[in-house]
């Protein structure tokens, strides 16, 4: 992807890693993606001449999908997106599906999510629908919760989880304690499960929820309506939104899942967006709560050098941290940082340069 509005470049074929480089040295590309599909000849100008063979499985997750997440708020984006990709893995693919971890890559994107590539032969004949049932039941769609009452399912245990989970949100959101969720995040998290909801119905669901005999009358039996026909429904809703990796279903995040001759950035390349490095990370460091979890704000850097350029802010509540220098202001306010902290707030929209 060049930079400005010049078209992508695309059907383009290389005999080694060598040849790659020196395109890439010449075009110096805006960002720069690879086909996580399989070709007899990609090197030809149509898809239909190009003899698809088959096509890596590819989970990409967005933090832009993340519900009650402030966009501008980076550090917290990311530490959201990456505790997604850990679930996906740790409580979807591998327990539920039974994918091999060998056959597995996971990368940081180089701005907002992180990549889940399965290069396992035994995957790529895969259509599209084959893939879309994998999203759907990982998005649990069509759910119907009074039938996993009884399954020995990774769903039924998930469902118990998010039934004490969400009793507690709700009673931390009834006494505004620090860290709650606040009400309209809560509404936020109900609409996009589709729950219709209006402030009153989910004050008076907080309210209810505070009673520790409905919440044990209901995981005694998931079928009973505790907090009223509506109410029930939309504490479902609820359970339902934090207990699925929800960035999944995001159109665009579903649409790489699905798609069999998609493009993925490429391994090493840089985010024309953010600065930072596609990264990969090691299957022992991708949980975010273990003993030395990657960290993309430290790792992924490229740019750095003395503090001596000097920014202005655009926008207003961006936090960003770029190595262990951390930015956390308003439009208007002006630092002097390294090289990294400047391009990447640049590339991102948020600040300008102020001339010296």
């Amino acid at each position: 992807m060049p930079w400005g509005d010049r078209p992508t470049d695309r059907h383009r074929s290389f005999t080694d890693a060598g040849a790659l480089h020196s395109y890439l040295c010449q075009r110096f590309p805006h960002s720069c993606f690879h086909s996580t599909a399989y070709y007899d000849d990609p090197s030809q100008r149509t898809m239909s001449d190009k003899g698809w063979r088959g096509a890596d499985l590819i989970f990409d997750l967005d933090g832009d999908h993340l519900h009650g997440i402030n966009p501008t708020d980076f550090p917290n984006l990311i530490s959201a997106i990456q505790d997604q990709a850990w679930s996906l893995w740790n409580d979807f693919l591998e327990p539920e599906f039974g994918f091999n971890r060998d056959y597995a890559q996971f990368t940081f994107s180089g701005h907002r999510g992180f990549h889940i590539h399965l290069r396992d032969p035994s995957l790529f004949h895969l259509d599209s629908n084959a893939r879309r049932e994998i999203v759907t039941y990982i998005r649990g769609v069509g759910l119907e919760v009074s039938s996993s009452q009884r399954e020995d399912s990774g769903w039924s245990r998930r469902l118990d989880d998010g039934v004490e989970r969400i009793s507690n949100m709700l009673s931390e959101a009834a006494t505004g304690s620090k860290g709650s969720l606040s009400v309209n995040t809560l509404i936020e998290q109900a609409r996009g499960q589709n729950h219709p909801v209006s402030r009153p119905k989910m004050l008076d669901l907080i309210e209810k929820a505070s009673s520790k005999d409905h919440v044990s009358r209901l995981k005694r039996d998931r079928s009973l309506k505790v907090f009223g026909e509506s109410g029930t429904s939309l504490f479902w809703a609820l359970v339902h939104a934090n207990s699925t990796v929800s960035v999944i279903g995001g159109e665009t995040d579903e649409n790489v899942t699905v798609d069999v001759k998609r493009v993925i950035r490429h391994l090493g390349s840089l985010h024309g967006k953010s600065g930072l490095r596609v990264t990969e990370i090691p299957f022992e460091r991708l949980d975010p709560d273990g003993s030395k979890p990657f960290d993309p704000l430290k790792e992924a850097i490229v740019f750095g050098g003395s503090e001596n350029t000097k920014i202005r802010l655009l926008i207003d509540d961006v936090r960003a941290i770029i190595s262990d220098r951390e930015i956390d202001g308003n439009s208007g306010s002006e630092y002097v940082v390294d090289e990294g902290m400047a391009m990447f707030l640049q590339l991102k929209g948020w600040a300008e340069l102020v001339p010296s």
